[in-house]
């Protein structure tokens, strides 16, 4: 069972990518985000794509990756779109890509388009020495459509599969995380994003094989993980709860 006293606090924070994507976000919310981001050294700040250069000028010289977004929120771009908006967004300074497939393929049955839609982002951010997230947006499929996704993510040679962008009505759930991660290979890796708020739930999905969460609670989580390492206590992670959104 997994417990805060076998997991530093690097090991907490290296999981967090720092969400800033809300649409209303202003330049000083975003650019405070980015020190909060350095100042508690997680794994990555992910913007909109308007904003990777003000991140990227921000992080520089930190261990925080900038990743933005593609074909957001809802995947329907052409394909030649993403890959515009892929090379735009390394060429900012981006070196982490959450794109989110073509829903109304997969549940068209379009196997292959989607699969290509993948690669085609896949080629271009792996030539530049990206990685590219492939968010499924799970609250939109079936079991059958999520597990298809996941086959197609990862023959289009993705590096992460990712449960959702937090935008859709539901989030990442415990059965979903369970599915995806019996349904990938072990070099395949998964993000949870939607309803990871509190170190609790950062542990129990990191039990279920999770290694990156999206989060806007970055703050609270690891003060709570600080708070509690000083505590001195082994706090158990419950198990079989579902985080809902």
């Amino acid at each position: 069972m997994l417990t805060i006293d076998a997991l530093t606090e690097r090991d907490i924070a290296k999981t967090i990518d720092h969400s800033l994507l809300r649409p209303e976000l202003d330049d000083r919310f975003v650019e405070d985000g980015c020190r909060l981001a350095a100042e508690y050294d997680v794994a990555s700040v992910c913007v909109r794509p308007a904003d990777v250069r003000r991140a990227r000028a921000i992080l520089e010289g930190t261990d925080v990756a900038v990743g933005t977004v593609i074909g957001f929120p809802h995947g329907n771009h052409l394909t030649a779109t993403k890959v515009f908006e892929a090379r735009q967004a390394l060429a900012d300074g981006a070196t982490e890509l959450d794109m989110v497939i073509q829903i109304g393929a997969l549940k068209s049955g379009r196997d292959a388009d989607v699969q290509a839609d993948i690669a085609a982002v896949v080629e271009v951010a792996h030539a530049a020495g990206a990685i590219v997230k492939v968010i499924f947006e799970n609250a939109y499929l079936t079991d059958d459509e999520k597990i298809r996704a996941c086959h197609l993510t990862e023959a289009a040679g993705a590096d992460f599969v990712k449960t959702s962008t937090g935008f859709a009505p539901g989030g990442a759930t415990h059965d979903d995380l369970r599915l995806m991660r019996a349904n990938t290979s072990p070099h395949v890796r998964i993000k949870a994003a939607g309803g990871v708020r509190t170190l609790d739930a950062l542990l129990e999905v990191m039990a279920l094989g999770t290694t990156r969460i999206g989060a806007t609670a970055t703050k609270v989580i690891i003060d709570e993980f600080r708070a509690r390492k000083a505590g001195g206590g082994t706090v158990p992670v419950a198990s079989g709860s579902d985080m809902g959104y």
